[in-house]
């Protein structure tokens, strides 16, 4: 079953409004002359910047971009990004010894590590370095930061199409960058998850955590257990049609994410929110009656029989399937709110399930109450509490664990702004933008040293949240903050610069369609 068709027509009045300001392709100032994004605008804040007044460069008829070998995909995904709105040729040269005047090269700058890049733009060229692909593809990001807001648009603008002169010398601060999109609330079909992975790329967001199975729906397709997505698929939170993904739409969506550097990680939680496959196949409850299926919030109340031969065989062989169709090392298994499961359960439960995770050639990945089951040292725990502490996570360091760093009260992009938010939820939150922003992910926690962070990740639940409009409503402009501090240097941190850098972006949100909260934090 593919994606389902959803409305984008809700969009705000102040984007209406942008979209005629932005007629011309650019951002008219007081001045009325085109003003391009300085090279202080950027977001995530770079390592080093080193302005140039005295030069800038300029897209025109005959640019060309020189890519040759490995950077040559790179050199593709940046043509296909400025082509839409300049409406230039911009040839891409493969060879490496024809002309270019963008040139993207791989030299082996090791200081620059496996993220970081170099980006020089000089009156007559603009050179991109790096060590890597992935290096190249961060760069392009910051690169097109330094275009005017209009080159977002995917319809042609008017230019000219100029960046400031200088130097970008950039590498991040965490190489684990994650947002997580729930389909299993309401489901997203593939297009969107799409549009949403390109969204993340601009701000060098490198993992996709993909929460596949709830309580609502089963959303991938499990060819040994064909009830799950038949059955299990059919609904989401208040009673719409669901949806899933055969497993030809997930390698789409893996391979999409891959060619905008990003890796997946699946998730399949358990052994609670289980109730659509609880619903699906009565063996798999204690008493061998099969629930309902369910369409509200609630939590805590389905789990798996932990006692029976029968749950085994099924995980086994989910995380076969899975693991087969996920290139990405990681598997993440959920456990959290597993309240219908005793501790002695649970641990039993986990003992036999983090195994297989790991015969399969997977890393466990799990939200933090998955420490109780002590998981060796390879497995990652995802904290996504409410305060800054919790007794797990000391002993996970202990044992040599990895922390991925996710406080639902900083980092859930859909808890509401404020109380008179219309979507959104309120159990962790309100949050604003400056509350996302002004914490520091690798102190933020009681005995995990930075060291021990693997990174940062902005998960997205979508309880309220039924279409495209609704995700980007309640992740811009919060995705931008939490980017910045998985990202950035924590010397290059600061609400006071965040901000009036946000404020920047605006525009660039409107002409790429994007429908954002204009929190009046922020001097949009």
């Amino acid at each position: 079953m593919s994606a389902r068709p959803r409305s984008m027509a809700r969009r705000t009045a102040l984007v209406a409004v942008a979209g005629a300001l932005l007629a011309a392709g650019t951002v008219v100032p007081a001045s009325g002359a085109p003003a391009a994004s300085p090279l202080d605008d950027i977001i995530p804040a770079p390592e080093s910047v080193t302005a140039d007044p005295g030069s800038g460069f300029e897209l025109t008829q005959r640019t060309a971009i020189r890519a040759s070998g490995e950077a040559a995909a790179v050199g593709d995904y940046l043509a296909g990004v400025l082509r839409p709105s300049t409406g230039l040729p911009l040839p891409v040269n493969r060879n490496g010894r024809g002309t270019g005047n963008i040139a993207l090269t791989l030299d082996g700058e090791q200081e620059l590590g496996p993220e970081g890049y170099r980006l020089r733009v000089d009156d007559d060229v603009v050179r991109l370095r790096a060590t890597t692909t992935d290096g190249l593809f961060n760069g392009v990001q910051t690169l097109r930061q330094l275009l005017p807001a209009g080159i977002e648009s995917t319809t042609p603008r008017s230019g000219p199409w100029t960046m400031p002169g200088g130097e970008v010398v950039d590498t991040p601060r965490f190489g684990h960058r994650a947002a997580m999109l729930d389909v299993a609330r309401h489901f997203f079909g593939v297009e969107e998850v799409k549009r949403y992975i390109d969204q993340l790329a601009k701000y060098k967001i490198n993992r996709l955590h993909l929460h596949l199975s709830d309580d609502q729906g089963w959303r991938l397709q499990i060819k040994s257990w064909p009830r799950l997505t038949e059955h299990g698929g059919s609904t989401e939170v208040g009673g719409g049609p669901g949806g899933y993904y055969t497993q030809q739409d997930y390698t789409e969506i893996v391979d999409y994410a891959a060619s905008r550097h990003m890796t997946v990680i699946p998730e399949i939680d358990m052994p609670g929110h289980t109730n659509a496959a609880l619903s699906s196949y009565p063996e798999l409850n204690c008493d061998g009656q099969a629930p309902p299926l369910y369409t509200g919030i609630e939590v805590g109340f389905s789990s798996l029989c932990v006692d029976k031969d029968i749950t085994y065989r099924f995980v086994e062989d989910v995380i076969r399937e899975v693991s087969a169709l996920t290139p990405g090392q990681y598997l993440h298994i959920g456990g959290d709110e597993a309240h219908s499961t005793t501790d002695e359960d649970y641990i039993a439960f986990m003992s036999e399930v983090l195994p297989l995770v790991e015969k399969y050639g997977k890393r466990p990945m799990g939200w933090h109450e998955y420490g109780k089951a002590a998981p060796q040292g390879d497995a990652v725990l995802q904290f996504w509490g409410t305060t800054n502490s919790d007794p797990v996570l000391g002993e996970a360091v202990a044992r040599g664990n990895e922390i991925l760093v996710s406080p639902a009260n900083r980092s859930y992009l859909d808890q509401k702004y404020d109380e008179n938010t219309e979507l959104g939820l309120n159990w962790a939150g309100p949050t604003t933008v400056s509350e996302s922003y002004t914490w520091d992910p690798g102190s933020y926690l009681q005995d995990v040293p930075e060291e021990s962070v693997l990174g940062v990740e902005a998960p997205m639940w979508t309880e309220t949240l039924e279409e495209s409009d609704h995700i980007e409503f309640m992740a811009f402009p919060r995705l931008p903050a939490i980017a910045e501090l998985a990202w950035s240097p924590k010397e290059a941190l600061g609400w006071e610069s965040f901000s009036r850098r946000l404020a920047t972006h605006g525009p660039r949100f409107e002409a790429a369609g994007i429908d954002y909260y204009r929190s009046p934090q922020v001097p949009w």
